[in-house]
């Protein structure tokens, strides 16, 4: 069995890995709280808005910035682009389908159950998509019990992300959040490679695909680019509590409007006895 190295630069990308988690989560949880606060297909809108930021960034990003310190001695890597890619795809769906479901189904605790089971073992089978995605000149194999502890992880981690998009407010309680998020996402990969057993081949040729680098330039750009254009959409959107007051002060607007008009008030009616000591009767 071949020697592994998860942290070949250090604390580097373990700590890149996690603060892109953070972002992602914290990005997709903003937008689950606008999520909440409209129906229809604005709520559709924000929360595929969410599942981008929380399964493209928090999810698979950390996933792939944390492979790039992984390496095994006089073995060279690279990687499938379609399977690596496909791979970002089923975390962006499977965070969707939670999403949804939690979104329009229903906020009770089945449903939740239920979507973080789903997205949870997703999140799982694109962890070791992507894993399958490594062209090496070596078996990989993986020990039984640590892959059922990280699977276990995804789907608790799963559950909570879709408790924290329905249950958190505020901004300081959905940092808390999305801080936890990081931790659980990021141990889910961790403990999933360290069940990982390479056996070297001693005459195969040099594996085909990309290289991990091939993906940094392309993937800074895109993780750039998506976190700008959702900070900007964040930024513009009302948040949960002014949408709140909107509604508020429109249902008091309508209910002014539907008020019957006021009466007008009654003519006066005449008095005999006072024309007679205005119009110069004899006073009795």
């Amino acid at each position: 069995m071949a020697e592994v190295h998860h942290f070949s630069y250090g604390l580097l990308t373990p700590a890149a890995a996690y603060i892109m988690s953070f972002v992602g989560s914290l990005l997709g949880l903003m937008c689950t709280a606008r999520a909440r606060a409209v129906t229809g297909r604005s709520r559709a809108s924000w929360l595929g808005l969410a599942a981008l930021a929380i399964g493209g960034t928090g999810i698979w990003v950390m996933h792939f910035i944390a492979m790039l310190g992984f390496s095994v001695p006089h073995a060279e890597i690279r990687y499938d682009v379609p399977l690596t890619l496909l791979s970002c795809l089923i975390a962006i769906a499977v965070v969707a389908v939670g999403l949804f479901l939690v979104g329009f189904a229903g906020t009770g605790t089945p449903t939740i159950v239920i979507g973080g089971l789903i997205t949870g073992a997703g999140v799982a089978s694109m962890h070791y998509m992507g894993m399958a995605a490594m062209n090496m000149a070596a078996d990989l194999r993986y020990q039984s019990g640590l892959v059922v502890l990280s699977v276990a992880i995804a789907l608790v981690a799963a559950t909570a992300a879709l408790w924290f998009a329905l249950k958190v407010r505020g901004m300081w309680a959905t940092a808390g959040a999305a801080l936890i998020m990081g931790v659980a996402v990021t141990g889910m990969h961790y403990t999933g490679m360290a069940a990982m057993r390479v056996h070297l081949h001693t005459h195969d040729a040099v594996p085909t695909g990309a290289k991990a680098v091939d993906f940094i330039l392309p993937l800074v750009g895109g993780v750039g680019a998506v976190a700008t254009i959702l900070l900007i959409i964040i930024a513009m959107a009302p948040n949960e509590e002014e949408m709140r007051i909107e509604a508020q002060l429109q249902e008091r607007l309508e209910a002014r409007r539907n008020q019957p008009p006021p009466r007008a008030p009654a003519a006066p009616t005449s008095n005999p006895a006072a024309g007679e000591w205005f119009g110069g009767g004899p006073a009795r």
